[in-house]
């Protein structure tokens, strides 16, 4: 299957998890709140959580079973700068209230204005970063 076949299946199975979610249970498929509620649970929060996590995490390991070769991790790279990146993405979804992914996916579904602006920020910035990266530097 086509790489592009693969990420379109991929978009569209995510939509569909979202949907489902919200109508099901009203709640909004945004993981870096899904997991801060995982970290801090409140009563009755937990248990829907933690089996959308184990949905995505699964999902994503029976991928990788059934599609030998389908993901070759980058060499090169420090774990700890690994570790440290992720702690700042962590960081920086909490202070936005929500990743690139929960405001493009989630957000923009709901027509959040605030989300809209966000996603506008993102693209912003994904734009200059690569334009300085490629041109500048």
């Amino acid at each position: 299957m086509n790489s592009w076949m693969m990420a379109l299946a991929g978009g569209v199975l995510i939509g569909i998890a979202a949907t489902l979610l919200l109508w099901l249970t009203g709640r909004i498929a945004g993981i870096s709140g899904i997991v801060g509620g995982v970290l801090m649970p409140r009563s009755g929060e937990l248990a829907w959580r933690v089996a959308f996590l184990v949905g995505l995490i699964g999902a994503g390991a029976a991928y990788l079973w059934l599609v030998p070769g389908a993901y070759s991790p980058r060499q090169g790279f420090s774990p700890l700068l690994l570790v440290m990146a992720g702690v700042l993405v962590g960081f920086g979804t909490r202070m936005g209230n929500g990743c690139t992914s929960g405001h493009g996916v989630c957000g923009l579904g709901r027509l959040s204005m605030r989300s809209f602006a966000a996603v506008l920020t993102f693209l912003a910035t994904a734009i200059a970063t690569t334009y300085v990266a490629r041109h500048l530097v």
